[in-house]
């Protein structure tokens, strides 16, 4: 299960204020950590979407722990698996029954160094020779980093080497009118 929310005219204060009664304490002093607004927003709205994903299967209970490498879980229902991410365009958030990573991204540049570091030979020559590079780039890195996301290792993988592994399938959407892109990967070993 997947949700989306890229309405961000209603990123207020106002709006903040409404959502703080509406999550757990822990997930509240978490929002309040964040120094700008959209931070606070972000982490409030997307535990709410969260919640709506969950209300279905009976989980109100949302105690959350990390892994490690900073992956969230459900400390009291490791039988599901969630995922969060967020950019100034947009929150998503994923939730199943096995591992499952995604990443949201605003389109954005990637400077030729970044690249480099990122993308294997083949992947920054697609990059290089397509009609759009930063859409294409930030389709690329919502992959990687969706992949990573579902391992549950953080940026610590090698991120040349990313793609190329299996057990997982991918899923890609492009907003050109809202200019994001957003990654979902599923894991396929059961």
């Amino acid at each position: 299960m997947v949700t989306l929310f890229d309405d961000m005219t209603q990123v207020s204060e106002a709006e903040v204020q409404r959502m703080l009664p509406l999550v757990n304490g822990q997930r509240r002093n978490e929002a309040l950590r964040y120094k700008h607004l959209f931070g606070r927003f972000a982490c409030l709205k997307s535990w709410l979407m969260l919640q709506e994903l969950l209300r279905p299967l009976d989980i109100i209970d949302l105690e959350m722990g990390r892994n490690e490498h900073g992956k969230p879980f459900l400390v009291h229902h490791p039988q599901v698996h969630f995922n969060l991410s967020h950019c100034k365009n947009g929150i998503a958030v994923a939730v199943d029954f096995s591992p499952i990573g995604i990443d949201i991204e605003s389109f954005r540049q990637g400077s030729l160094a970044l690249i480099r570091r990122t993308m294997n030979p083949a992947e920054a020559e697609w990059i290089r020779t397509s009609p759009d590079l930063i859409e294409t780039f930030t389709q690329y890195w919502t992959k990687k980093e969706a992949v990573v996301k579902l391992r549950g290792t953080g940026l610590s993988d090698n991120l040349h080497r990313v793609l190329d592994g299996e057990g997982y399938r991918l899923e890609t959407h492009i907003n050109r009118e809202k200019r994001y892109a957003f990654s979902i990967a599923f894991s396929e070993i059961v």
